[in-house]
């Protein structure tokens, strides 16, 4: 069998029916995709009652000129870690260039340079985030549940968190009023 095509710098999206309700209407921006497994950071919904200052405080670290911002539910694996998604205007120790897209950073220097005003032109910041076994995302993606689509820099910088979903669905073609939740045979 071939090896399946990589999924960095795209974005999943969980399809209606996935069966798991952490990734109800998830878009997940995919970072590292290999043989290995892959890694994705979710930029579909937000975590509820934290803020950039509120973060910014906890690490000790002033907030500058960062705006107060909220925070992205990256996915369900390690939640207490931060990463930061940003433009390829800025790179830092570890950073991660997906594609020649966008970056991700899970060091402090990023969010340092945000408050200093120094860092990256557009970012957006999680907390987890979404991983897979080796070959598990790509039996995933043959079964059910998942939609690859471009990883569009617009949608990830542009768009609130909540309208992420439906307006990647629309980039790809598909109207999302129009899926349902379950399956029949014939």
């Amino acid at each position: 069998m071939d090896a399946p095509a990589s999924l960095r710098g795209q974005f999943l999206l969980a399809m209606p029916g996935i069966g798991d309700p952490r990734f109800e209407k998830a878009v997940i921006a995919m970072c590292a995709h290999d043989e290995q497994g892959a890694l994705g950071v979710g930029i579909g919904s937000i975590v509820p009652g934290i803020t950039l200052h509120h973060l910014l405080d906890q690490l000790d670290i002033a907030p500058g000129v960062a705006p107060d911002c909220v925070i992205h539910m990256g996915g369900p694996v390690e939640q207490q870690r931060g990463f930061v998604l940003h433009g390829t205007d800025w790179t830092g120790e570890d950073s991660l260039i997906v594609e020649g897209r966008w970056v991700m950073t899970s060091t402090l220097d990023v969010l340092r340079a945000i408050a200093a005003g120094t860092g990256p032109r557009h970012w957006l910041i999680a907390l987890g985030y979404a991983g897979w076994g080796e070959g598990q995302l790509d039996g995933e993606m043959r079964r059910h549940g998942w939609l690859a689509t471009r990883g569009d820099d617009r949608l990830l910088f542009e768009h609130q968190a909540a309208a992420r979903w439906e307006a990647a669905m629309r980039s790809a073609g598909i109207d999302p009023r129009l899926l349902a939740s379950t399956s029949g045979q014939a």
